[in-house]
């Protein structure tokens, strides 16, 4: 093992790994979060290491003011979006507020920090009829012949509690049997930062639950997945975002969708039909209403396309 390597090991178990620790076992962050704090850590270390010289593995951390992280961001500027900044600048914040607590760094150099705008993007989603060619899917499948009726129950179910119940993809692999309640038609799920929520299923995302539970699960106790592969063990994460991809092309949609945009979808649906936002927002486990309301534009921006293609005077 070279030096180089024996010291990037070093900063990583001394720093990262308790930190990362905390996040997932703590916080219950998902694996997809942790991977991108890591990447803003990796990243930021790189920077210091080449802004400090020869020999200074070991002294990342070391002496950080407002004024070095200031020169991260004009640096990091030239190599990603803002987009991408501010999510390397929410996990360093996140890294330094952890470790002050800890004891082991002074200050949060991160705090008051101004970062550049970021240009206000509307979320992505589908449209009420894009949503039923996409839940078709598994039905024409099986009809077709094209997969067996396990696989496409499991599938149809997966993305009915993504759209029925507005769940995070995590949320949505981590659900057991325990934590529904026993008609089925509301789960208790734990998302960020240990908060708990109930979401209501709706009538079809429950009656595609039962149906999957009497036909086709083989453990249903407290502790089982709700979702499971062929061999009956949990579902990933990105075994989701792969089956999501096979239904969107089959649909004729966009493959860059996520797992999430189901997510939009739902939001945007019921605010579309009328549904109050805090309601919204406590359906969706968020901590701010400020995160909630980046959907009250995407229902405005549908109200003046409606009013401009049917008024007269639009």
């Amino acid at each position: 093992m070279s030096a180089g390597t024996e010291q990037a090991d070093a900063w990583v178990k001394r720093w990262w790994a308790p930190f990362a620790d905390h996040l997932a076992l703590e916080r219950r962050y998902s694996p997809y979060t942790l991977r991108n704090y890591r990447q803003a850590l990796e990243d930021f270390v790189a920077w210091r290491r080449e802004s400090l010289g020869e020999g200074s593995e070991g002294a990342e951390f070391d002496g950080l003011t407002p004024r070095v992280m200031r020169d991260f961001v004009i640096e990091a500027q030239g190599r990603m979006g803002r987009r991408t900044l501010h999510n390397h600048a929410s996990g360093l914040r996140a890294f330094f507020k952890y470790w002050q607590r800890q004891g082991r760094v002074a200050k949060n150099p991160l705090v008051g920090l101004a970062l550049p705008k970021m240009e206000k993007r509307l979320p992505q989603f589908l449209t009420e009829k894009q949503m039923r060619e996409l839940l078709d899917g598994p039905r024409r499948l099986i009809e077709n012949g094209a997969e067996s009726p396990f696989v496409a129950w499991r599938d149809r179910l997966a993305m009915e509690l993504l759209y029925g119940a507005g769940l995070r993809v995590s949320e949505l692999t981590g659900l057991n049997y325990g934590n529904l309640e026993a008609d089925g038609a509301v789960a208790r799920v734990l998302g960020k930062g240990k908060k708990e929520r109930l979401c209501p299923l709706g009538k079809v995302a429950a009656g595609v639950l039962a149906k999957w539970k009497t036909e086709y699960a083989r453990d249903t106790g407290p502790d089982a997945p709700v979702l499971v592969d062929t061999a009956h063990r949990r579902m990933s994460d990105r075994a989701v975002q792969l089956m999501l991809k096979r239904y969107l092309a089959l649909a004729g949609l966009p493959l860059d969708l996520t797992p999430h945009k189901l997510r939009h979808s739902y939001a945007t649906h019921l605010l579309n039909a009328g549904a109050d936002l805090r309601l919204v927002q406590e359906l969706l486990g968020h901590a701010s209403l400020n995160t909630t309301q980046v959907y009250t534009h995407v229902t405005v921006a549908r109200l003046r396309e409606v009013y401009n293609k049917a008024h007269p005077r639009a």
